[in-house]
């Protein structure tokens, strides 16, 4: 670094403000974590409230080599937000308007600090809605989503995050704003958003958001199914899809995360099964009613013990109230999880969840299973004393054991919480090595000091870069680890 910590420090407050800039060792560690289970301390942390100020940040971080972690709302799984090599967290929380609705377009601009379920409120009272709704919806933020590329339940029949965003405003790694995309729906040239939907704010920070709503459906049907074991639900699920009915959600919850979930939200969810499935039908209210019968009588056929529909609203809430605070309540069963993103194809769900549980049993612990049966995005949570350090190694064995199943079944390590920190290494088990050296080569192209939360994404932070050119980057990434490393011991 050219000049002194303090220099820098100042530098960044006269960008944001006094009130946008947080430098203080206590209010450094509310940023040091996700959701995930590493913790890492920045020596600041920037929260600008305009695209302007979000470019001075970025162009200031650049010139002077130091390492810029870009953070939404904090909720992500993966550790995508964690400062692993210091440097600034740049948080867009206090980005968070709506700046323009299109009913006849049926779109909204927003910023990307605005929280996922405020975007849906906003447009709820003119017929419409936004449809990736993941389970953090009433604290992640749409800026995260689009770094993650975030789904949800109910995004089986309506696709994730970057099905329904149309066109960005970014600020690439030397501080430029650019706009990509187009309010045209299927506008030429390539499709450089869904290259940033996903890219964990490792090649650009998202300052503004074109996203797609669509009207809210005419009937909506929920119900809950219950079975014997996780074999005879999964079963149910394929046997659903194949009879032609593709419900919005189909959701299953295991006896152990059953059991915490009622304890925790008091659903009414049965906690003697051994699993159930929450089914949603969305559509025209005759499509509706012709479908739903037909599903009770799968899921019956299929072994369910119990199949029941909610009659209303606050019955329909109750359902999801569960679902939604599912995470949150592994607290009642366990000190701490680790959760795991893999997906399956839907057909191969028995066989996995039972190496799954084979997985946990091999390192003596234990896994509750909560996830988006319908499009075989798993969501294991291995529980685990976050206070020992042997059974943190353990949960982390038992994870890469899980996301190896997923692959060996021709599915993904994640669905929809990114790769992050946590999965980086793992993409070699996916990719080939000249895919995973053409994302390496577009990252280098994008943010050549690769400045931009470093070490996320991609094998070892670099990728599969070979020889001298990986020896001279891998030497540049460590002597900037060591200056931001020293920067803020200074400070």
């Amino acid at each position: 670094m050219s000049e002194q910590p303090s220099s820098f420090i100042e530098r960044l407050r006269t960008i944001v403000g006094d009130d946008g800039l947080f430098s203080e060792p206590q209010q450094l560690r509310l940023y040091m974590y996700d959701g995930s289970i590493d913790r890492a301390l920045p020596i600041a942390v920037a929260l600008p409230r305009t695209a302007e100020q979000v470019a001075g940040v970025v162009r200031l971080c650049h010139e002077e080599g130091v390492f810029l972690t870009p953070r939404g709302a904090g909720t992500g799984l993966s550790g995508g937000s964690i400062p692993l090599c210091g440097g600034v967290v740049l948080s867009t929380a206090r980005m968070k308007a709506v700046l323009a609705v299109d009913t006849e377009n049926q779109t909204v601009t927003v910023q990307p600090g605005l929280v996922n379920l405020d975007l849906t409120k906003h447009v709820a009272p003119l017929g419409f809605q936004y449809v990736p709704d993941p389970s953090s919806q009433g604290a992640c933020t749409i800026g995260g989503n689009v770094a993650e590329n975030s789904g949800g339940p109910h995004t089986l029949t309506g696709g994730v995050t970057t099905n329904h965003v149309l066109e960005l405003e970014l600020v690439l790694a030397d501080g430029e704003r650019v706009r990509i995309g187009s309010p045209a729906p299927d506008p030429p040239g390539p499709d450089f958003v869904g290259v940033v939907c996903g890219s964990e704010g490792t090649i650009a920070v998202v300052t503004q958001i074109l996203c797609r709503i669509v009207r809210k459906t005419e009937c909506v049907r929920t119900m809950l199914a219950a079975f014997d074991s996780c074999r005879a639900a999964s079963e149910a699920v394929s046997a659903v899809i194949a009879s032609g009915i593709v419900p919005t959600a189909m959701e299953m919850m295991d006896h152990p995360a059953l059991s915490a979930i009622e304890a925790f939200s008091h659903a009414g969810y049965p906690v003697d099964a051994g699993a159930v499935l929450l089914l949603e039908l969305e559509a025209l209210r005759e499509e509706v009613e012709d479908a739903a019968p037909r599903v009770v009588e799968i899921c019956r056929a299929n072994g369910a013990s119990e199949v029941r529909v909610a009659q209303n609203d606050e019955e329909r809430e109750a359902l999801w109230k569960g679902r939604k605070k599912a995470f949150g309540a592994m607290g009642r069963i366990g000190p701490s999880y680790y959760v795991q993103d893999g997906v399956i194809p839907r057909t191969r769900l028995p066989e996995v969840l039972e190496r799954v549980e084979q997985a946990a049993r091999k390192v003596g612990l234990r896994v509750a299973n909560v996830f988006h049966a319908g499009d075989g995005n798993l969501h294991p949570l291995i529980l685990f004393d976050d206070h020992d350090p042997d059974q943190a190694k353990r949960a982390i064995a038992a994870g890469e054991e899980i996301l190896r199943a997923c692959v060996e079944a021709g599915g993904s390590i994640t669905g929809e919480h990114g790769v992050g920190m946590e999965k980086r290494d793992y993409m070699v088990l996916q990719f080939p090595k000249a895919t995973l050296a053409a994302f390496t080569a577009f990252r280098d192209a994008c943010d050549p000091g690769h400045t931009l939360n470093p070490y996320k994404l991609l094998p070892s932070g670099l990728g599969c870069a070979e020889g001298g050119k990986r020896q001279k980057t891998m030497a540049q990434m460590q002597e900037l680890a060591e200056r931001n490393a020293a920067v803020g011991d200074a400070y």
